[in-house]
């Protein structure tokens, strides 16, 4: 069974990505970041891959969706607190990312979405699991 988790996105513009991502509080792994591609932290298992689109496009024979028309995927990713949830979205926003829709409030789960620079859609939530 697997381990780890490898999303993989194409970018257009890795510096400007990098730098989007860097102000919503991630960081880069350096070994595994060139002029083509960056290696994003989400926790110890968890990463995204960012790659230019020419590169990104080696890996596959398929078209490279535009994420600001379709939708190819949603990551999401959960948060420690309905405040920190708010907070990702707000630094998103600041950082030049878009927040698309209103926040979900099920009262046991908490969410709210950004796209990235890219288009790329993301959802951070909170669960209270003992309200469930």
């Amino acid at each position: 069974m697997a381990k780890q988790i490898f999303v993989n996105l194409p970018v257009k513009d890795l510096d400007k990505s990098i730098s989007f991502f860097s102000k919503l509080g991630f960081t880069f792994n350096p070994q595994f970041t060139d002029d083509k591609a960056t290696c994003m932290v989400v926790s110890d298992t968890i990463y995204v891959m960012l790659l230019v689109e020419k590169f990104f496009k080696t890996f596959t024979k398929k078209d490279i969706a535009d994420a600001k028309k379709n939708t190819e995927a949603i990551i999401a990713l959960s948060a420690d607190s309905r405040q920190d949830v708010d907070d990702i979205i707000k630094k998103a926003v600041a950082a030049g990312g878009h927040s698309p829709k209103d926040a979900q409030d099920d009262g046991w789960m908490y969410g709210r979405g950004f796209e990235d620079l890219d288009g790329h859609l993301w959802e951070i939530l909170y669960m209270d699991e003992s309200a469930v």
